[in-house]
């Protein structure tokens, strides 16, 4: 067996050498090797960018699909109002939970947190996340997905994609949001 690696999840040593016992990705972390199935759910990481659908509302929270075992959580205290305004922190707002979201709007947001059970958290308190229109959701294996330090991506050929962590990649044409932008700034001219 080769004695300077560890054998992790997914592997197994016979006649003295490393094999995998699924099919998928090599990932090394100093001498640990494991391997990650390629049929494997999403397993969410506070920090990941996520891409999520809008499930339905429990309570003064929103219940979301991020493709993986256990629904995520977006609570109303974790998002920006329409407008880029802070929430009030009153009744009427949990009133108004849909008018913000409704069952099947895609949204970008941030895992915030992950309980002992696995639940995760997530908040769109930033303007880059939130509600998103006028595109395509693209489903792909979340072992395809490799961590990026920018999942907000603007191509040269004028599409612009979300690339969350979980596997779903909104895809939508950037050249309209700018197209309309300086209409706008035209009229106020």
């Amino acid at each position: 067996m080769e004695t300077h690696f560890l054998r992790g999840h997914g592997v197994y040593v016979k006649d003295g050498k490393m094999i995998a016992s699924v099919c998928g990705v090599v990932e090394r972390v100093n001498k640990l090797i494991s391997v990650r199935s390629l049929k494997s759910r999403y397993i969410p990481k506070i920090g990941d960018v996520v891409v999520a659908r809008v499930l339905g509302i429990v309570g003064s929270s929103w219940d979301m699909d991020i493709a993986s075992y256990q629904n995520s959580v977006l609570s109303i205290n974790s998002i920006l109002l329409p407008g880029g305004e802070h929430r009030r922190r009153n009744d009427a707002d949990v009133l108004q939970m849909r008018s913000i979201f409704v069952p099947n709007d895609i949204i970008s947001a941030e895992v915030q947190q992950i309980n002992r059970q696995g639940e995760s958290y997530l908040h769109t308190r930033s303007p880059k996340y939130g509600k998103l229109s006028s595109g395509v959701l693209v489903s792909v294996p979340c072992v395809l997905i490799k961590r990026l330090n920018q999942h907000f991506v603007n191509l040269p050929c004028g599409v612009g994609c979300i690339i969350g962590n979980n596997g779903y990649i909104w895809v939508t044409d950037k050249l309209r949001r700018i197209r309309s932008n300086r209409r706008c700034s035209r009229r106020i001219r």
